[in-house]
């Protein structure tokens, strides 16, 4: 066995920590540390409430019992933005008394891409849409099971 310190080829290594570091040490490297105790026996015992070893690894092991893989997508409700979004915007805007550059301010957007989306030229990212659903307290998507539109 080699010491991790000085490198000699020695017959046996001794656990010592050195500045914080466990390493395998010759009986000459091993004055520079301290003596690390071996780590105790593992206890077969689980605490209560917990598990023990032997559940544990025939639960890992179980036949059958892998996640499957699930399409998410699959599960949200069909949900796009309204035929008139950017009008609601606009008309949502309006009523509070808010210019476009202090609802850009507000959802830390600038004044153009409010303009933009007023306009109907640039669709809002999908993590903005609620944010402005929230802020305007105005629906801008559309659940086409619930419009009939399906």
């Amino acid at each position: 066995m080699i010491c991790e310190m000085c490198g000699d080829d020695v017959e046996a290594l001794s656990q010592v920590r050195v500045e914080g570091t466990v390493l395998a040490l010759c009986g000459e490297c091993g004055r520079f540390g301290t003596p690390v105790a071996p780590p105790p026996a593992a206890t077969t015992r689980a605490p209560p409430g917990r598990p023990g070893p032997v559940a544990t690894a025939t639960r890992l092991t179980r036949p059958g019992r892998r996640l499957e893989e699930r399409d998410l997508f699959s599960e949200l409700p069909d949900l796009d933005l309204a035929p008139d979004w950017a009008k609601r915007i606009r008309t949502a805007r309006e009523q509070l008394g808010w210019t476009p550059d202090d609802l850009g301010k507000r959802l830390n957007e600038k004044k153009s891409v409010v303009l933009k989306m007023e306009a109907g030229s640039f669709r809002p990212p999908d993590a903005l849409i609620p944010r402005i659903e929230h802020l305007l307290k105005v629906r801008l998507r559309a659940d086409p099971a619930r419009d009939g539109a399906a």
